[in-house]
Formats: C-alpha cells, structure tokens, sequence
C-alpha cells in the first residue's frame, strides 16, 4: 500500500461512466440513515453501478431503538451482513461517510478480502497503532451548541439539533435537504466505551485495505485540517478533494461526488 498527497480531480461526467458493473455499498454517519445517499445513490445507478444503501441499526428505517443496539458491532450489523453476503470472489467498494468511516472499518478488519477499497468521505478514519475509539476522541469540536447527550443511556447516546446541524453539517447544502433531515434525524451513539474494550483494528486485516480520502474543504464539523490529520496518520492510495463540499458532501456537492465515487469504483475493482 502507497501514501500518497495527491489529489486528483475528476471531472464527475467522465467519471460516472461504469467500465464495469460495480458494486458500491454507501454508509451513513450518526443519526442518518440510507436515506441521505438518494442523490448520489440515483447517479451511481444511472452509471450502471449496482449501490446498496443499508440503514445501520436503529438508524433510518430500521425499526430498531437505540437500545435494542447495544454494541458498535450491533450497530453496524446490516453493513456486515451486506458484505458477508456477496458471492464468492465478488468485492464491494464501501464508502463511509462522517462515523460511517468506523463501520467500514470494522467492516474492512473483519471481511478484507471482499473489500475492493475503502472510501472515507470527511470520515473519521481510525489508524492501526491506536485504540479505535482515538480518532472520535481527538476530533477537534468543542461547541456541539443544541445537540443533547445522554452518558446514562445504554449505549450513551447524542442527538443532533437543528441549528448544529444547520450551521455545522448543511450550511452550504439546498435548503429541502436540511427540511428532509430534519423529519428523518435520530437518536444514535458514538459507542466510545464499547470499542475501547476491543483491540486496534489490525495492520493484516483492516491496515492491508487500500483506502481512498476524499477532503470536504467546507466541513465545519470534521474540518480539513483534522481530515488531513486522520490522512496522515494513515496510509491511503488516493487523496482527493471537494473545495466547496460542507459536511454533507453527498447533498452539497453530488454530481462531483458520485463523479469521484464511481472513478474509484472504475480504477478498484
């Protein structure tokens, strides 16, 4: 695997021509569901890629409460079982966006021979030497403003407010998608504490993953300086870069993003 500072710019209509039948598994963050992928879910499939937007648990439509998943490995369960289940030899580009990063990560360390490359999309993106949980730990945002958190739920759990998110997740997105997310946002959890209990993700399995980064310039929550912390501190194949994206790259900028995601799948797989 090679370390590269590049970024490549590709232009999102060349781009979102499938060489081949891909397939592309898209994985929200916290609080969101599959939902949030339609824009550029629609693309991809219009390129002729095959794309699976699951809900993680108690997330989106899946009828779950929070409580009914208690560990990060409950959470991310529908992404595991939508990598368990590809046929044999068949590998899946996985794309993880804001804390999806983590469950691509765990999918990647526990199935990494169906994992063609790892995209993380202003993902929180976890390092080998470390424990899992540093890189959320270490991310460099002190004013959650009107978020509400609760330590004694089982597992602790935090819900986005409308202004945090207006002004630190959407600023720069159309104004239907913020009215979208706010009848669709839900209660979820970082589950800190319980992959504290688990070892680093291992440099046989999740570290010999290739890895692609794609940098949101406008992100106010995961911001580009802690992006290209997380870069460096990980080897990754590709950097590449959305100037104008906020934190919702997939709604402010879709056509450059599918355009990126669909190189990616071309190239990978």
């Amino acid at each position: 695997m090679s370390s590269s500072s590049s970024t490549a710019v590709v232009p999102a209509a060349a781009a979102c021509t499938a060489e081949a039948s891909s397939r592309i598994i898209l994985v929200h963050g916290t609080g969101h569901g599959g939902w949030c992928w339609y824009r550029v879910a629609t693309l991809l499939r219009a390129a002729g890629h095959r794309v699976h937007a699951p809900d993680l648990a108690a997330s989106g439509a899946d009828a779950r409460p929070l409580h009914d998943a208690p560990t990060f490995d409950d959470y991310s369960r529908p992404l595991l079982d939508a990598v368990r289940a590809l046929p044999d030899g068949e590998r899946a580009v996985l794309v993880g966006h804001s804390f999806g990063g983590m469950s691509v990560a765990l999918a990647a360390e526990t199935f990494p021979d169906k994992v063609a490359a790892a995209v993380f999309v202003t993902a929180l993106m976890p390092d080998c030497p470390n424990p899992r949980p540093d890189v959320i730990q270490k991310l460099p945002l002190s004013d959650w403003m009107d978020c509400v958190t609760d330590e004694e739920h089982a597992p602790p759990s935090v819900l986005f407010g409308p202004e945090f998110m207006r002004r630190k997740l959407y600023q720069l997105s159309p104004e239907e998608d913020f009215t979208l997310s706010q009848s669709l946002v839900r209660v979820s959890s970082y589950y800190v504490g319980d992959m504290r209990r688990r070892p680093p993700f291992s440099e046989a399995r999740y570290g010999a993953v290739r890895k692609v980064y794609v940098v949101c310039g406008q992100d106010q929550a995961i911001v580009e300086a802690y992006q290209r912390r997380m870069i460096a501190g990980c080897p990754v194949e590709e950097v590449r870069e959305i100037a104008g994206a906020d934190h919702m790259a997939m709604f402010s900028a879709p056509v450059e993003l599918a355009g990126h995601l669909a190189d990616v799948a071309n190239t990978y797989t």
